[in-house]
């Protein structure tokens, strides 16, 4: 059985170092995508305690809800809509300061303050997005995006 336990009292980098390698060691011998993303998913929660982290998987030309933690979603995003979308059209990481203030913002949550959406590539194509949102504004900087970009890796190696 593996338990992913990381100490809060580590700086937020020290804690994604050690998410980081507490996931790799969870995802090596698993080969089911849909697995690896729902623990995945729930690592990311159980160790930042953000209020929706979860994927956005591509199905046909939309964004369609994959496993997650956190309080009720949008179901489907289309191409080019909200910070998903926009993700995964422009197949590159965004990070949003001040949700309220991104064009076409899709609010599944009012609590939804900031944003970072990173695409998951499978053969150069983007396959999904991982979306997590916090309640609090200006969130997310350049460590989450390095770190969690850590992450998509090990996803996208899975999906070889």
């Amino acid at each position: 059985m593996h338990e992913i336990k990381i100490n809060k009292n580590l700086t937020k980098e020290e804690r994604y170092i050690e998410l980081c390698n507490q996931i790799e060691s969870l995802i090596s011998e698993e080969k089911d995508i849909l697995a690896i993303l729902s623990n995945i998913t729930a690592a990311i929660q159980d160790t930042y305690n953000f209020l929706w982290v979860g994927f956005y998987l591509v199905k046909s030309n939309e964004l369609v809800l994959g496993p997650f933690q956190g309080p009720v979603a949008c179901f489907r995003i289309g191409f080019g809509k909200g910070v998903c979308g926009t993700s995964w059209k422009e197949d590159k990481t965004l990070i949003v300061k001040d949700v309220n203030k991104f064009p076409g913002h899709i609010a599944c949550s009012s609590m939804s303050k900031s944003e970072i959406v990173i695409p998951v590539r499978k053969k150069h194509e983007v396959y999904g997005v991982l979306d997590i949102d916090s309640k609090e504004y200006n969130a997310f900087d350049k460590t989450d995006k390095k770190y969690l970009k850590k992450i998509i890796a090990m996803i996208e190696n899975k999906l070889v």
